[in-house]
């Protein structure tokens, strides 16, 4: 039986996630003449009197500057309200130095002096050519804090002008690049969807609606819109909303016009269990107990996004769907930081890889560890049914442009490849996945374990709702967990309510439960380290489009479309040995992240490179990294990669350079500062292997080379000690019982694949103890 909640209406289902949001400005005059400056040195208007004669739309997009493009006024507008990094104080102040002529001279040097009066300038008032030398010099400078500087402005300017679009959702820049916007297939669709949309089912027919008529409404709002709360609408609707499906819950008196609070909240919700985070570990663990016939509420951070509200635009997708908007580092700028903040988490955005625990991995949690959940019958069930219920399989039909690439040059080179098995069918020719899946073919925690809590009846997911406190209280010798407290925004303020509950999950991902438990009191001084990232760096290489029939890659195959993930090489895994070392994959650039990472030597170099973007194959390495870091706060981690990490990570590069030449690219790179290029169809093999060699070898501990982390785990890890772990074997924290942690932070050490089937098998036991825990407290 589906119990329809009636508080969320399909019109509101219809307006989330296609609301854009717009930042107020809130820098200074002088910060946003500086900020206009730096704009239009990295991205300036070039007068290329051949690109007009070749393209008219190359031309356009040569000739246009960021600030023409509004670039600056929309930056700023990140970075007042959006951007939350703990060093931005410090780029607000540079950016105030650059104002100034003092300023300047401490921050640029040499190249504010000039021989006519007044002899001294400001970044603002210098040419274009002093001040491309002036950020090249930042890029390479001694101090780290400059280079601190140049990437963090470099990340933010390209990131804002290549996915900042107009009222048609288009872009400047991408038809010279030859990027096609949202998948046009997926355009097509929406048409046809806002038509049927407007024209309206028939609501008054719910009942009588056979299945074909479910499966329209789940096409068009989504598969789990009959299980959402709208915690938008008054307190009493909400509550009769919840008490339909047989949640107990209590109103304040209207009567108490002071603000909500922990110890008076707006409404108290009673269930079984109440879940923090619906990604691949809260997302199983809310299935496993709903579906078991238990009450279960989900708290979500994030907002639901149904398949026909997805807009498929990077920018967009980014904010509504990724931590802190997808501007997330480290405080020192080392590592890139993506991760999910959505109905589905990280599954609603990730690359579909589903990889099972690697066997060294799990001999190595239960040897070294003493973890022998990792070698148990339960552990292997569960793996077994987590790929079951994803459906994931490793056929692929037709493969991608970076994943052929790879594939192709391993394969010339003798390198292993392998196909990677994914949570979706063989014919899933994409590339935007990771702006969520446009049909539900990707089987995430929203199309797969989150439907199952829906179609149970007793249970749902309340989007919007960020949990500030787990509950507890002492109960004769022991710390018992009583439930989560939560806030909301509604009508522009913030709304606080509690959840009681039987049993508290946690699963906000290792960067943010932490945090969480920090704020609740935790004491565990293990809480927060431990962290791991899989640090990946990438190399790239340029095939051009030929008009010969007979080539490859097809002329028709561009490096953002088709399976993100198809294939992977593990010639530097290392796995028979230490187990630590590093794969080899292809990632989902488009042209925000694509240009952020790509070298910048000059206004006019970096848009030759862009418009190569279309045809540009990206590899990367990712490492299974022995170094680890520090969640101090929300939007503060630091980390610190070790050695050999660094050196699995050049021995990748080398590897990838190599396999980009044996398929055939005409020109190869990687992403250090330089920017060194070598066209291998012209160059001899000495001239090769001494570019090869250089490049493999350059430091990535110093910003050179931009380094990314789509996986952080290990923040909360599992143990049999207190004293070196957070949680013991069944997920449950050593400090408060009753209290359970089920995502990413709770492996021992990285993993060195892609998580998701290790974190959802995880959170499936997990589940069996939570399971045995309600079983007791219903028989007592």
């Amino acid at each position: 039986m589906v119990v329809e909640l009636g508080s969320i209406d399909k019109e509101t289902l219809q307006l989330w996630g296609e609301e854009n949001h717009c930042y107020v400005n809130s820098l200074s005059s002088q910060e946003m003449e500086s900020l206009s400056a730096l704009c239009d040195t990295f991205l300036p208007a070039v007068d290329v009197k051949q690109a007009a004669a070749i393209d008219k739309d190359i031309a356009d997009f040569f000739r246009a500057s960021a600030s023409a493009a509004g670039t600056p006024e929309r930056l700023g507008g990140l970075m007042s309200e959006r951007l939350k990094h703990p060093k931005k104080w410090l780029v607000r102040l540079c950016l105030w130095l650059l104002s100034t002529c003092i300023g300047s001279l401490i921050l640029c040097g040499r190249y504010c002096f000039s021989s006519k009066f007044p002899y001294m300038h400001s970044f603002t008032q210098l040419p274009q050519n002093k001040r491309e030398a002036v950020l090249v010099s930042w890029s390479l400078s001694y101090f780290y804090h400059l280079r601190m500087l140049y990437k963090a402005m470099k990340l933010l300017i390209f990131l804002v002008f290549f996915t900042q679009v107009n009222e048609k959702n288009e872009n400047l820049s991408w038809k010279a690049i030859g990027y096609k916007g949202p998948d046009p297939e997926f355009k097509t669709k929406s048409m046809q969807r806002k038509t049927l949309r407007n024209e309206g089912l028939n609501d008054d027919d719910d009942e009588g609606q056979n299945d074909d008529g479910h499966e329209e409404e789940a096409e068009l709002y989504g598969p789990l819109y009959k299980g959402l709360i709208n915690m938008q609408l008054p307190r009493n609707i909400v509550a009769d909303s919840l008490r339909q499906v047989g949640f107990p819950v209590s109103v304040r008196n209207k009567r108490n016009a002071a603000p909500s609070s922990i110890a008076s909240p707006s409404l108290v919700i009673k269930c079984d269990a109440v879940v923090v985070g619906s990604g691949s570990g809260g997302g199983v663990i809310a299935g496993v107990l709903a579906k078991a016939g238990y009450k279960v509420l989900v708290l979500e951070k994030g907002s639901y996004c149904a398949r026909s509200n997805l807009s498929l635009l990077e920018g967009k997708t980014m904010d509504q769907m990724y931590l802190a908007g997808g501007m997330l580092a480290t405080d020192d700028m080392g590592v890139i930081l993506l991760a999910g903040s959505t109905v589905g988490g990280g599954s609603t955005i990730n690359w579909s890889a589903s990889i099972k625990t690697p066997k060294h991995v799990a001999n190595e949690w239960c040897d070294e560890y003493e973890l022998k959940l990792f070698e148990s019958d339960l552990y292997k069930e569960a793996m077994e049914v987590v790929c079951e219920r994803m459906g994931v399989q490793s056929e692929v039909e037709e493969e991608g442009f970076n994943n052929a690439v790879l594939r192709r040059g391993c394969k010339e080179l003798g390198y292993p490849v392998n196909n990677i098995p994914r949570n979706s069918p063989p014919d899933h020719y994409c590339g935007w996945c990771c702006l969520g899946c446009k049909d539900g073919s990707k089987k995430g925690t929203s199309e797969t374990w989150l439907v199952d809590l829906v179609n149970s009846g007793n249970s749902a997911i309340l989007p919007g709702c960020e949990a500030i406190e787990v509950l507890h209280k002492k109960r004769r010798d022991r710390n018992v967990a009583t439930g989560v407290a939560f806030e909301f925004q509604y009508m522009g303020a913030k709304d606080i309510c509690v959840v009681e509950s039987k049993v508290t999950i946690v699963a906000c991902g290792a960067l943010s439960t932490p945090n969480l438990l920090k704020r609740s009191g935790l004491k565990n001084a293990n809480i927060g380290k431990n962290l791991h990232l899989h640090p990946v760096t990438m190399a790239w290489g340029y095939f051009p489009k030929t008009s010969s029939s007979g080539e490859w890659p097809e002329e028709k195959k561009t490096s953002y479309e088709g399976g993100i993930m198809t294939a992977m090489s593990t010639t530097v895994g290392n796995f028979g040995k230490s187990g630590y070392g590093a794969v080899i994959q292809t990632p989902a650039l488009h042209p925000g992240m694509f240009s952020s990472l790509m070298p910048w030597v000059s206004g006019a170099d970096i848009k030759l490179r862009m418009c190569k973007f279309s045809r540009t194959a990206h590899i990367f390495v990712l490492a299974r990294d022995q170094g680890s870091g520090t969640v101090n706060s929300p939007y503060s981690i630091s980390y610190q990669m070790e050695a050999m990490d660094e050196e699995n990570l050049k021995k990748g590069i080398e590897k990838i350079l190599r396999i980009l030449a044996a398929a055939g690219a005409e020109e190869i790179g990687t992403h250090h500062c330089k920017g060194k290029i070598i066209n291998v169809k012209k160059a001899s093999s000495e001239e090769f292997e001494r570019f090869v060699k250089e490049e493999s070898s350059r430091p990535l501990r110093d910003l050179s080379t931009p380094l990314s982390s789509a996986h952080q785990m290990g923040s909360c890890r599992m143990g049999i000690d207190p004293k070196t772990s957070v949680v013991n074997q069944m997920g449950e924290t050593w400090g408060v019982e009753g209290l359970y942690l089920a995502d990413t932070s709770v492996f021992p050490t990285a993993l060195g694949v892609n998580p998701m089937v290790t974190v959802q098998a995880i959170a499936y036991c997990t589940a069996q103890s939570v399971l045995d825990v309600l079983r007791r407290k219903k028989s007592n």
